[in-house]
């Protein structure tokens, strides 16, 4: 059993808080980690720590700053298998899923240093003679950080190591159901050599990440969660005049027509679904075909999810573990029941496990459910889980409206051949990343990612788009 620590001015610290209890949700006897929650006094004294290091992080040469986020990234990958162990332990996603996950985090923080080779501002013309005009970026100062559970490593890395990257300090609060990897995110950080006071890392539950929000120490707050809980802090962000960054839920669709390869595109859609237990924002739950292929198109997905095998994440055969609690499996297995008793019918799983380890575990079984239209509640809301609905559409322009209704726009996928109708879609599908011919969950840290509708508010995340979050700009007329 390891110690669920806070990083706080350079050292790591007990909290004095609620007590936190840290199981492995695929065996939820076994305790993984036990410690307390950060008090007001810790989120207090981390603020103040973050607010006194910003200065002289910021004066810190770029390069020198770049220099510290790729010794973190050295040190993530070297303990990739390692942690990559831990994560599955602890968040429940597959050995290989997990260690990829942690690879990726030390890919995050080497683009986040590549910046330092970049351009750092702009130099325009004057209508005066003998006088330039510069644009230069400049640190925000303190960024609070709110991060979700399902990417308990990469997601932080892609929000801090940015805010890093361009001189900021930080103060961070992950789910409090991951702590084990938030706390080797902030080891790296410290071996690597990042100074005291610059990262400040906080468990606790939604009183911490309150304190942290509402804080005149923080300069702008960045989250990743539910479009509900994100909602309520825009709100309060904005009465507090304080710039936000939400990126919040998905109920993505991918669209099937009739010209697509079926095969390659249920191939697509199931890992789309499936992989890490369908806990991904991006995920493409809905499914909307074209009804005169949906009939062979089903029978391959079926056939592709009655193949997965679920159970121990750490087992090489497995490629399905748990869902993160028992409470995210009872909603699954609600919504899944709901929709059920609406009229939909289930071509493979609906019906939760009743016995066995799966049982005793949080396992929710891969379902594919036939919906009879798109009215009822499991086409339109966020389930968060391993659960993929299908509608059938009467050709192109239906299944595109169809896809397209809905309040969340993070991402979606069409499968087709025309490259008119894959054009329609980049101009009509309103989501912030469209795949053509793949599934909706990818995204890669050199382009920018993030959603629109009640997917996303404000900046979008990764590729150059952090500048515009974690820098302000001062206009500067230079004349000699």
């Amino acid at each position: 059993m390891k110690e669920i620590v806070h990083y706080i001015d350079g050292g790591f610290r007990e909290g004095t808080g609620a007590e936190l209890v840290d199981v492995n949700p695929a065996a939820p006897d076994t305790v993984l980690a036990k410690g307390r929650a950060a008090a007001e006094a810790q989120v207090d004294a981390a603020v103040a720590a973050a607010s006194g290091a910003a200065p002289g992080w910021a004066a810190t040469p770029f390069r020198e700053r770049a220099a510290v986020l790729v010794r973190a990234a050295a040190h993530i990958r070297a303990h990739a298998d390692e942690w990559g162990r831990e994560l599955s332990l602890e968040e429940g996603k597959t050995l290989a899923e997990g260690v990829g996950e942690v690879r990726r985090a030390a890919d995050i923080c080497d683009y986040a240093a590549s910046e330092a080779d970049r351009p750092t501002g702009e130099l325009f013309d004057s209508p005066r003679a003998g006088e330039r005009i510069m644009v230069v970026h400049k640190p925000v100062g303190v960024a609070g950080v709110i991060t979700p559970f399902n990417f308990p490593i990469a997601i932080p890395a892609w929000k801090i190591a940015p805010a890093l990257t361009y001189g900021n300090a930080v103060v961070w609060k992950p789910a409090e159901v991951v702590p084990l990897l938030a706390i080797r995110f902030a080891e790296a950080l410290a071996e690597a050599g990042l100074p005291a006071g610059v990262l400040n890392l906080l468990h606790g539950g939604a009183d911490v990440g309150s304190r942290i929000v509402e804080h005149p120490g923080v300069n702008v707050v960045a989250f990743t969660g539910s479009t509900a809980v994100g909602r309520a802090l825009i709100r309060r962000c904005g009465d507090l005049a304080k710039p936000v960054q939400a990126e919040m839920g998905g109920k993505n669709a991918a669209i099937v027509l009739a010209d697509a390869d079926l095969a390659a595109a249920a191939a697509q859609i199931v890992p789309g679904v499936f992989g890490v237990s369908g806990q991904r924002c991006t995920s493409n739950t809905r499914l909307v075909v074209e009804d005169r292929v949906a009939d062979d198109l089903l029978a391959e997905v079926v056939r592709l999810v009655d193949g997965l095998d679920v159970g121990d994440p750490l087992d090489p055969a497995v490629r399905m573990g748990p869902l993160i609690t028992a409470a995210a499996r009872d909603t699954v297995g609600r919504a899944t029941g709901e929709a059920l008793d609406g009229g939909a019918k289930a071509l493979a799983g609906g019906e939760p496990y009743t016995s066995g380890p799966l049982a005793e575990g949080y396992f929710v079984p891969p379902s594919v459910l036939a919906l009879p239209g798109p009215d009822l509640p499991l086409w339109r809301r966020e389930v968060f889980g391993p659960v993929l609905a299908a509608v059938r559409a009467d050709g192109p322009e239906h299944a595109l409206a169809l896809a397209d209704d809905s309040e969340y726009g993070l991402s979606g996928a069409i499968f087709t051949r025309d490259l008119g109708t894959a054009l329609r879609a980049v101009d009509e599908f309103d989501v912030g990343v469209l795949h053509v011919n793949s599934n909706s969950a990818g995204a890669d840290l050199h382009v920018p990612f993030g959603g629109e509708k009640a997917s996303g508010f404000g900046a979008k995340e990764q590729g150059r788009a952090p500048r515009d979050f974690y820098t302000r700009t001062t206009t500067v007329y230079l004349r000699g």
